[in-house]
């Protein structure tokens, strides 16, 4: 039976989490929090609580919980078909793509599920790309790719991080990765002299998300763009967490005016309705892979297709990227009055943010979360000192400085 030493929980609470705890796999640690609804920015618990959703499920529901258009598109497709797999053509998938060139402005997309799977599909293009158009030796393509990142959980995904608690007693590893400093041009530059001739691409999250909204000096990205275009080298930037407006721009590559080779979407392409996740690349790229090498029984479903156009249509029609431009100033603007001995960093962009916490009395990053979730604000700890605040986008401007005056007087009612 667990024991519950620190929310107070009510028996109904405590009999859902039991229930994972007895009957799921313990492959995560939730804030003691059970949800049963969501509207907007809010989230409420299975006694009625209501909350700010300031994690947003890592950045997948920007256009907040349950956005009518969206739902209503998954329901009227719902109701006609849903999944024909890639056996035969679908009403569908051509106009979600056709949409998608015109929204991004590359040539093809490649459909699949979760963003894992995105970026294996990413990493196989580069390599096939490396071997057919720039002429690597069979089975000698690198990918180089940077330290602190996160690009889901395969092995092969794993094979690139520095994250023990990501690939401990887990290998062995997929060779063919060369890991450098995230925010280090002359690392990449080094690597790219020595290696240039074996090199396919370079993947890179334009800000590390799961590493603490780490957010690389400004130029980064486009020197590695230039670097990576010396060198005949593709660019790959993993948009999942960062795409689809949450930093300020349509894609935070934007921000530098930096077009990747190959984009990596998922997350908030769906406005977390359904796990939809999409490559783009062009024609040079693409059509390397032939029909029968890759693909997905659901990569480009119906119902995918039909929830991915809504939720872009809604980022457009609400100009979310702009407001997560002006609300990011604000957010980091109002809780930089705070001079609460707990923060020591702020850093972000958009309404991608994070605040490094300093400990205080035995108390961390995890108690400041239990704290702000007994005040009705729902956020998760990273890397034990780190909390990261993504609301939807879809926030006002007074949700937002309400939710900031619960984050201050959280921290201030824990000295």
């Amino acid at each position: 039976m667990r024991k519950f030493k620190i929310m107070k929980l009510s028996n109904k609470a405590k009999h859902f989490i039991e229930c994972e705890e007895k009957y799921g796999a313990h492959n995560y640690h939730p804030l003691e929090v059970v949800l049963s609804k969501g509207k907007g920015p809010y989230v409420w618990d299975v006694d009625g609580k209501k909350y700010f959703d300031f994690l947003s499920a890592y950045s997948a529901v920007n256009q907040g919980h349950c956005h009518p258009k969206i739902v209503n598109a998954l329901k009227e497709q719902a109701d006609t078909l849903c999944l024909t797999s890639r056996a035969f053509y679908n009403d569908c998938l051509g106009p979600y793509e056709e949409y998608m060139h015109n929204y991004f402005g590359y040539d093809k997309l490649l459909p699949m599920n979760s963003g894992a799977e995105a970026v294996e599909t990413a990493l196989k293009l580069a390599r096939r790309w490396g071997y057919v158009r720039k002429g690597i030796p069979e089975d000698k393509a690198i990918i180089i790719c940077c330290e602190g990142n996160f690009h889901g959980r395969t092995i092969t995904i794993i094979s690139l991080s520095t994250d023990p608690d990501a690939y401990d007693k887990y290998g062995p590893f997929t060779p063919g990765f060369i890991k450098i400093p995230y925010n280090d041009t002359s690392a990449l530059a080094s690597v790219l002299e020595k290696y240039a001739d074996v090199t396919a691409g370079f993947l890179v999250e334009p800000i590390q998300g799961e590493a603490g909204v780490r957010v690389p000096d400004e130029g980064y990205l486009k020197s590695c763009y230039d670097l990576c275009k010396k060198y005949n080298v593709l660019f790959i930037a993993d948009e999942v967490q960062t795409g689809i407006a949450r930093t300020g721009k349509m894609l935070c590559c934007d921000h530098e005016n930096v077009r990747p080779d190959i984009v990596i979407l998922g997350k908030a392409i769906s406005g977390g309705v359904l796990p939809v996740s999409a490559v783009l690349a062009d024609d040079d790229i693409m059509l390397t892979i032939k029909p029968g090498e890759h693909g997905s029984t659901y990569g480009g479903f119906p119902l995918a297709c039909r929830v991915a156009v809504a939720a872009l249509e809604v980022v457009k029609e609400e100009k979310l990227a702009e407001k997560a431009e002006y609300l990011g100033k604000i957010f980091r603007e109002e809780l930089g009055k705070c001079k609460s001995p707990f923060i020591k960093q702020i850093r972000g962009k958009g309404l991608l943010n994070a605040v490094v916490i300093e400990p205080q009395n035995g108390k961390e990053a995890w108690d400041v979360c239990e704290r702000m979730a007994e005040n009705g604000l729902l956020a998760k700890p990273t890397h034990r000192h780190i909390i990261r605040f993504a609301p939807p986008l879809v926030i006002t401007e007074a949700e937002l400085r309400d939710a900031i005056k619960i984050i201050v007087s959280s921290l201030e009612s824990l000295l």
